[in-house]
């Protein structure tokens, strides 16, 4: 598989993984982001749990629905789980605020939170809907 995209399975895998997660951890922003830094695209999770016991204690959550659902598709070492504090939580919450119930996708020298970054999608806020 082509690591420079993310492909509409990746995206589908992640938005069930984030609505199973969201059941046991509360999601407030799930997101692909590849950085100009980085060569892979990851699922960030961001969730106030993290800010309140730390990122260690919520990844037994991240592995144990990668158990109960595993996807060819969706890797639980490409999932970072962030505190809402962390800027890139910060910026994904600020687009949920401005365009609520609304995906996103960017690509190539843009930047967010801070990053320079190749690709985006954000899932829609709650819960994220497959993409089409």
């Amino acid at each position: 598989m082509d690591q420079n995209a993310l492909v509409s399975e990746e995206i589908n895998a992640g938005a069930e993984f984030v609505s199973a997660l969201d059941k046991r951890l509360p999601v407030k922003a799930a997101f692909w982001l590849k950085t100009a830094a980085s060569s892979r695209w990851y699922l960030y999770i961001a969730s106030e749990r993290v800010d309140a016991v730390g990122t260690y204690e919520c990844y037994g959550e991240v592995t144990q629905i990668a158990r109960e659902n595993p996807d060819p598709y969706l890797d639980p070492f490409r999932v970072k789980l962030i505190p809402t504090t962390d800027p890139l939580a910060r910026e994904a919450i600020s687009f949920y605020q401005r365009f609520p119930g609304r995906s996103y996708a960017r690509y190539r020298d843009d930047s967010f939170g801070g990053e320079s970054v190749e690709g985006l999608y954000i899932y829609p806020v709650a819960a994220p809907a497959p993409a089409e």
